[in-house]
């Protein structure tokens, strides 16, 4: 799909009227979300899968903020792309999260959890292992958390109440 049907599929309902869509309405929908997101497109008929990884991940951000959420879940967000592409990535999401979105992010890179993350709650084998704040995070705290308790009787970090904001694991 190109990038404007991209960015308006999931609020057509909002840019439909008698059951056509307004041309208007929905190309200053997608522009709106593609300046705020920077994305670098020829144009608004560019096929998404010929943009760069960065890009591509910015559309399908635009697609789902243009629904106006109030709670947004990333999985993987930055998975595949350059580093300059998760560096503009990780930054949205901080400027989303100061704008008051609440984002949950689901990440297997421990770099990525300890970058964007406010709270972070560590799961191993479908339960909660342990929940940390930002300054109580370390890689090897996380890791211990992670891994499944050893026959030994040893067993990572218990569980801490943390403050609002991200939550990663």
């Amino acid at each position: 799909m190109s990038v404007r049907e991209n960015t308006s599929l999931a609020c057509l309902g909002r840019l439909t009227r008698l059951g056509f869509v307004r041309s208007t309405a929905e190309r200053q929908l997608v522009e709106q979300y593609l300046k705020q997101l920077r994305v670098k497109t020829p144009s608004l008929e560019q096929r998404v899968r010929n943009l760069s990884g960065g890009n591509q991940q910015k559309i399908i951000l635009a697609k789902w903020l243009a629904t106006h959420p109030r709670v947004l879940l990333l999985d993987e967000p930055t998975r595949g792309i350059d580093v300059h592409a998760k560096r503009e990535i990780y930054e949205l999401m901080d400027e989303l999260a100061r704008a008051g979105l609440a984002i949950v992010v689901v990440s297997s890179e421990m770099p990525e959890i300890l970058t964007v993350s406010d709270r972070i709650v560590v799961l191993c084998e479908g339960r909660k292992t342990a929940e940390f704040s930002r300054a109580e995070a370390t890689e090897e705290r996380l890791m211990a958390a992670a891994l499944p308790r050893s026959d030994h009787g040893m067993s990572g970090p218990q569980p801490r109440p943390g403050g609002p904001g991200s939550v990663a694991g």
